[in-house]
C-alpha cells in the first residue's frame, strides 16, 4: 500500500534514507511504497535457486547478480542523487556495467530484473514497475509466478519497448536473452 495515496506528497531518495531500517519500501516516481510483509518461504527459495543459477554463470565475467534487498535508484536523468524520485528493491538484478555500482546499490537500469510475485505486490509487479522498467532501460524482466509455476519474460526489442510477453511454464530450460549461453533450470527452480 502506498503511504502517500492518502496525502499526496511526494518523496525523494533523501527522504527514504530516513526511514525506519526494520522496514522494508520502495520509491516510485516519489510515491512510497510498503513492501511488509516479508516473503513466503517457497518465494525465497524461487529467488536463491535462481540467483544461485545466474550467479554461477557470471562467475568470471563483468556482470554481478544481487538479490534483495538491494537498492536501485533509476533517475530520470542526470539529477543528484538525494532527488531522484524512485527506488526499488526488485528479488534479482543483474548489472554487467561496474559505473553503475556503488556502495549503496545500484543508479541506473540494471540489464536485467526477476521479481517473484507475492500477494501484496503483484498488481505493482505486473503494471507499475513493469512501465517503470520499459521506460528506464531494463533489457529484460521476468515476472516469477510461484502459485501457478509460470514465468512471463518481457524483453525490450530493438525501438526500446517490451514487445509481446511470453508465458512459460515452469519446466524445462528458459534461455535469457540478455546474456547469451544462460539458461535457466525450471525443474529446479519450481522443485
Amino acid at each position: 500500500m502506498s503511504l502517500a495515496a492518502s496525502n499526496n506528497e511526494r518523496y525523494t531518495y533523501r527522504d527514504y534514507l530516513t526511514w525506519d531500517d526494520d522496514e522494508r519500501w520502495e520509491l516510485i516516481d516519489g510515491v512510497p511504497y510498503n513492501m511488509s510483509p516479508a516473503p513466503t518461504r517457497r518465494h525465497q527459495r524461487i529467488s536463491l535457486d535462481v540467483a544461485t543459477q545466474l550467479n554461477n554463470f557470471l562467475s568470471g565475467t563483468p556482470c554481478e547478480v544481487y538479490a534483495a534487498p538491494f537498492d536501485v535508484r533509476l533517475p530520470k536523468g542526470d539529477e543528484a542523487d538525494n532527488q531522484v524520485d524512485t527506488v526499488v528493491q526488485p528479488d534479482i538484478v543483474v548489472i554487467c556495467d561496474p559505473a553503475k555500482l556503488d556502495d549503496r546499490g545500484c543508479r541506473g537500469a540494471p540489464d536485467f530484473v526477476v521479481e517473484i510475485l507475492s500477494p501484496s505486490t503483484s498488481e505493482k509487479d505486473r503494471t507499475i514497475k513493469l512501465a517503470l522498467y520499459e521506460n528506464r532501460g531494463v533489457k529484460e524482466y521476468w515476472i516469477i509466478d510461484p502459485e501457478n509455476n509460470t514465468i512471463t519474460v518481457h524483453r525490450q526489442g530493438p525501438d526500446g519497448r517490451y514487445g509481446a510477453p511470453v508465458i512459460h511454464e515452469g519446466r524445462g530450460y528458459l534461455e535469457m536473452a540478455t546474456l547469451p549461453g544462460l539458461e535457466i533450470d525450471l525443474d529446479a527452480t519450481f522443485r
